[in-house]
């Protein structure tokens, strides 16, 4: 989508940890303290988490040796497919909805929906709906790039783009896990501050890099490749599908089947 967007997550993240912290001093008292804890304490463990509670690090001997030892190959393996395994799901929903969205929603709708007839107040609009956008997606961060650029290229503001992105903070799957393990009163505190913080961090993102002019003039972001190319992302693509080949050869010839069948 462009340097101005890893840019402005860079910058705004510390923003937003920033706005957090404080927060959650003012709103988080004792007991609610007590409660996260009494209700993390029960240990309810959510999808593919027991294999983190499989130690397969190598510690002995120097970093290189470790990483090219069998055990080092074969743990670094089973991770590999592990996690595949956990947000395959996830890239696959988020290429999916973007792809629909970009295809059935006219841009018009869009245009209305994010006021792009109204420069001011979809400045402060978009950091608003943004995340509201990302919530009902339910896409989390390995899948909400693409959704992002559709919005980009329908209308939406810089910051609102910005404010969707840090909102993989705050979807369904994972507003879930945050009730799980903490209870339902801690998990909307949580929600609550994560809103606030990342609407108010894509505000100031967006008029600081207004002021500074290099908020992209063009709305055009590729979502997908509309043709086959060889290029350096194509020569990128072979070298990792070959080591995400080995890998997976790895995990198959080591037990990693029987491992995977245990996880949730």
């Amino acid at each position: 989508m462009g340097w101005q967007f890893a840019a402005a997550e860079f910058l705004g993240g510390p923003l937003m940890v920033v706005l957090m912290a404080l927060l959650f001093r003012m709103f988080l008292s004792h007991k609610l303290v007590a409660e996260a804890r009494a209700q993390a304490g029960r240990g309810l463990k959510g999808k593919m988490e027991g294999h983190a509670d499989m130690d397969m690090s190598v510690t002995e001997g120097p970093l290189w040796q470790r990483i090219t030892s069998k055990d080092g190959f074969t743990a670094t393996s089973h991770y590999f497919v592990m996690d595949l395994a956990a947000v395959w799901k996830d890239i696959a929903i988020g290429l999916l909805i973007a792809g629909a969205l970009a295809a059935w929603v006219p841009p018009d709708f869009w245009q209305e929906f994010f006021l792009v007839a109204h420069p001011v107040a979809a400045k402060i609009w978009g950091p608003i709906v943004g995340p509201l956008v990302a919530v009902l997606s339910f896409v989390c961060s390995v899948g909400n790039v693409p959704l992002a650029a559709v919005l980009w290229n329908g209308g939406i503001s810089f910051g609102g783009v910005i404010a969707f992105i840090y909102a993989d903070l705050i979807v369904l799957p994972i507003i879930d896990i945050y009730r799980k393990y903490y209870g339902w009163k801690v998990a909307g505190l949580i929600v609550a501050i994560f809103y606030v913080a990342m609407v108010f961090a894509a505000l100031v993102i967006e008029f600081l890099f207004d002021l500074l002019g290099v908020i992209p003039s063009q709305r055009s972001a590729q979502i997908v490749e509309m043709s086959i190319s060889f290029n350096y992302t194509t020569v990128l693509n072979i070298i990792f599908l070959a080591i995400a080949t080995l890998l997976v050869m790895r995990f198959f010839r080591t037990g990693g089947p029987r491992m995977l069948a245990h996880m949730e």
